[in-house]
């Protein structure tokens, strides 16, 4: 009984803390196969987390804070298109810069609305978020995967990161098609964000990512740049989390396993995935290529 009770709760664990990984991944999916580099999936799960909390608590609904953490989303995701799109920066430094806005401004920010560089006010427990953010990351990853495959803006996103002039060539504006895929990047990521202030805690904290905008790169990597894969990717880390979890004040013998080496579980699984498969993946063509 106690051995079904462990696997259960491992389960359910792992499907709650795979939900802001799946989220930003799926993100992180929309806006590299579409050809442009992102590594700003932290900086858009901090603000989306940031916004969806305020929203939240200011008008004591969860799905109202959803909402906001999406149009933060777009918003952020839609500086971004315009830098490396339109200015063509370089992609990369340009990621690393909106993940440094996004933790220098939310400490602003907060200080302005509540007084405090820290937290936001908690939100009520039944104003929080149940199992919803579960159901809609899962559902959101097979939407992805039917629309890429089935259907013609979801061809044209591929061709978008594959053979970009043949999308030209067919009439199609390949700006449009990274416009929109880095903005929904934005906004799927800034859910994954919301779905850490919403649902897995009460408030937005400092930095409260903790590197999953990383990870759920790294799953995407991990994941060939396909949807399905990178959500299996997602699993396993979040799997590699609810163990360390788990492992915290366990002893071997007399001795307390240290608790800084358990917490690196997840961190070390993402390494040793990354470094037997990457020389496997295959990026998109024409991913971190401004010309058009």
């Amino acid at each position: 009984m106690d051995i079904f009770l462990l696997i259960t709760s491992l389960f359910l664990a792992t499907l709650r803390l795979a939900t802001p990984l799946i989220f930003a991944s799926m993100g992180g999916f929309m806006s590299e196969r579409s050809g442009v580099v992102n590594v700003a999936l932290e900086g858009f799960m901090l603000m989306g987390a940031f916004a969806g909390a305020v929203a939240g608590y200011s008008f004591s609904s969860a799905w109202i804070g959803w909402g906001a953490a999406l149009l933060a989303g777009l918003a952020i995701g839609a500086l971004y298109a315009f830098f490396t799109i339109e200015l063509k920066a370089d992609q990369i430094i340009t990621g690393m810069a909106i993940n440094l806005l996004a933790m220098g401004l939310i400490p602003f920010l907060t200080k302005i609305l509540y007084n405090s560089t820290g937290s936001t006010p908690a939100l009520a427990a039944d104003i929080r978020f149940g199992f919803e953010p579960v159901v809609m990351a899962f559902v959101l990853a097979a939407l992805i995967s039917f629309w890429l495959y089935k259907t013609r803006s979801g061809l044209w996103l591929l061709f978008a990161g594959e053979h970009p002039q043949a999308l030209l060539a067919a009439g199609v504006s390949v700006r449009k098609v990274r416009w929109g895929a880095v903005c929904a990047s934005g906004a799927f990521a800034a859910w994954g964000g919301a779905s850490l202030s919403l649902f897995l805690a009460s408030s937005y904290s400092p930095l409260m990512t903790g590197g999953r905008g990383f990870m759920a790169l790294a799953a995407l990597i991990f994941g060939k740049w396909k949807p399905l894969p990178a959500l299996a990717a997602c699993l396993l880390f979040a799997f590699a989390d609810a163990v360390q979890i788990r492992l915290q004040g366990v002893h071997i013998g007399e001795t307390e396993i240290p608790v800084q080496f358990v917490q690196i579980l997840p961190y070390l699984v993402t390494i040793i995935a990354l470094a037997g498969f990457i020389g496997k993946s295959r990026a998109p063509k024409a991913l971190g290529r401004g010309e058009i």
